[in-house]
């Protein structure tokens, strides 16, 4: 059941170009809920999971990217302190939060990244990137959002930065960077305010699920590139417009399973 939840994660963030949460963590979710898994932790296993699962799949992301010389490494590390204190306090958010919050929270988030992905709103580069001070706030924002959600950050990293005036495939690049340490440190956040909570279910450690982890990140990095193909027969247009309405879809579900 993990392996299928990594197959569809895999080829659906090849097709739309988005990785990690926005994916994984509905996906979850459902097989969690399909497996009686105790309510009180489902969407922080989730969350918790997928974060972990990200380490896996976007390590060749950046590999590649760093290869062609298209990552900010001097932005990756003005931005990483803010981001890890960012998330590591979103982690500890997280585990005083009821899933149900939890489930609407990332809903809506959804919602978001629909609106912004159907009408195609990009923001207008008409600034810098701000100082250090700046760049730390951001980051900061970056990551408790990013925690919150079990996603890497690209959503919200891209647009702030090709607002900043870096090229769009730059701020790709660099944000695939900048989603490792969300990851990472996402991940153990979300271990250590897990850790020992009784209604954890078997093979866990903290708020990450192993027989999850390992299904999802294994199997989505063999079909991603089956996604990726997939895309290229598609206009561009037509593929934001195709995800815009799963996304919705995705939205309602998680609204119905909360309440």
């Amino acid at each position: 059941m993990y392996g299928a939840a990594g197959c569809v994660a895999g080829v659906l963030a090849g097709l739309f170009g988005v990785g990690g949460g926005v994916i994984v963590v509905p996906a979850l979710t459902f097989v969690f809920t399909m497996q009686n898994m105790n309510q009180e932790v489902i969407m922080h296993m989730a969350l918790g999971t997928s974060l972990a699962a990200i380490i896996m799949t976007s390590s060749s992301s950046v590999r590649a990217h760093h290869k062609r010389g298209a990552v900010k490494w001097p932005l990756v590390g003005r931005i990483t302190p803010g981001i890890i204190i960012g998330v590591l306090l979103g982690s500890v958010l997280a585990a005083h939060l009821s899933s149900q919050f939890l489930k609407i929270f990332f809903a809506c988030y959804l919602l978001l990244v629909a609106v912004q992905m159907f009408l195609n709103a990009k923001p207008k580069a008409t600034r810098q990137l701000p100082g250090t001070l700046g760049v730390f706030g951001v980051g900061n924002i970056i990551g408790i959002v990013s925690s919150l959600v079990g996603i890497g950050g690209g959503t919200l990293s891209v647009p702030f930065m090709v607002w900043c005036n870096v090229k769009v495939h730059k701020a790709i690049a660099t944000s695939a960077a900048i989603g490792m340490p969300i990851a990472i440190f996402g991940a153990i956040g979300y271990i250590i305010n897990g850790w020992g909570d009784p209604n954890l279910p078997p093979y866990s450690l903290g708020y990450v699920q192993w027989p999850a982890l390992l299904g999802v990140a294994c199997v989505s990095v063999l079909t991603a590139p089956l996604g990726a193909k997939i895309a290229y027969l598609m206009p561009t247009a037509v593929l934001k417009k195709v995800f815009a309405i799963f996304l919705l879809l995705m939205a309602v579900r998680m609204f119905w399973s909360a309440f």
